[in-house]
């Protein structure tokens, strides 16, 4: 069985989780939990738990997905041209699990380098920051101090 499997993961995640990682479906904008949400503590991948994203790098770009100028590391996101939809578009998928996140654009805060990452909340399981060591992501604490 792959480390993966797609029927393993239809009865795990919740059906629009399984169409945006699995099927690279968007979710609605402003339906997604994570839009507004503004704890302490960082975004991983819902399929692998692959750490993506940290609360400190979101901010509210008004486009009804969560957005973030930057990942935790760049060795858990692969990006992809994607000209589907008739536009040409950079894809964001985790490394690991290669589920689909979202799209990056350049029209993010330019003090804080320029990009945006749009990422679907169903693609996303939050740690909070009291949770990251009992969770087995300890590392990432040195992020909020």
């Amino acid at each position: 069985m792959a480390k993966y499997d797609k029927e393993t993961l239809r009865d795990e995640l919740s059906a629009e989780a399984y169409a945006v990682t699995q099927e690279g479906a968007t979710e609605r904008p402003f339906t997604g939990m994570y839009d507004n949400w503004w704890e302490d503590g960082i975004f991983v991948d819902v399929v692998s738990g692959e750490p993506l994203f940290s609360s400190t790098d979101k901010y509210d770009a008004g486009c009804g997905w969560p957005s973030f100028t930057q990942p935790i590391s760049a060795h858990h996101i692969k990006e992809n041209e994607d000209t589907s939809f008739g536009m040409v578009r950079t894809e964001v998928k985790s490394t690991e699990a290669q589920s689909h996140l979202g799209h990056v654009f350049d029209d993010g805060p330019k003090d804080k380098g320029g990009l945006r990452y749009c990422i679907n909340s169903a693609a996303l399981k939050f740690i909070p920051k009291d949770q990251l060591a009992t969770e087995g992501y300890a590392s990432y604490l040195a992020l909020f101090n």
